[in-house]
């Protein structure tokens, strides 16, 4: 159970400037103890958040529209690669480590970007909260690692 199929890639990059603030999407960013240089996550459990690249398309159909990343507010949309078989282990995105620590619930928020039901089709779907192991930089198309 601990294996996995591939490598993952990372796809995507969000900063949250402040709390309820439009996401800016980056091509890189610096991952420090505090999260990714720009965020507003605090060091933590919680520092970074990811979801996976596939479970978009899975929560648009739930919303019957069109789901963005900058619509679910995670730091990083990944791909090719299983988050839910990494919880508690740790990964290496690109240059940083992190220890995925559990799941990202969706905020109430969600019913107001993806109308009714939004809350629900996040459910299970939201990705997961990471802590940082070691800073490094992380940039689109970088691999995702078990380490």
């Amino acid at each position: 159970m601990a294996t996995v199929t591939r490598d993952g890639r990372l796809d995507w990059i969000g900063l949250r400037p402040a709390r309820r603030e439009a996401l800016i999407a980056v091509e890189g960013a610096h991952v420090s103890e505090h999260g990714l240089d720009g965020d507003h996550a605090a060091p933590g459990k919680r520092a970074v958040t990811l979801i996976q690249a596939e479970h978009l398309p899975v929560i648009a159909a739930l919303c019957d529209g069109v789901v963005t990343p900058e619509a679910l507010r995670r730091n990083l949309v990944v791909s090719r690669i299983n988050l839910a078989a990494l919880k508690g282990r740790e990964v290496r995105v690109g240059k940083a480590v992190l220890r995925l620590s559990g799941p990202c619930a969706p905020c109430s928020r969600m019913e107001e970007t993806l109308g009714r039901g939004g809350y629900s089709a996040v459910r299970h779907h939201g990705g997961w909260c990471a802590e940082v192991l070691a800073p490094g930089r992380v940039a689109r198309g970088d691999t995702v690692t078990p380490t």
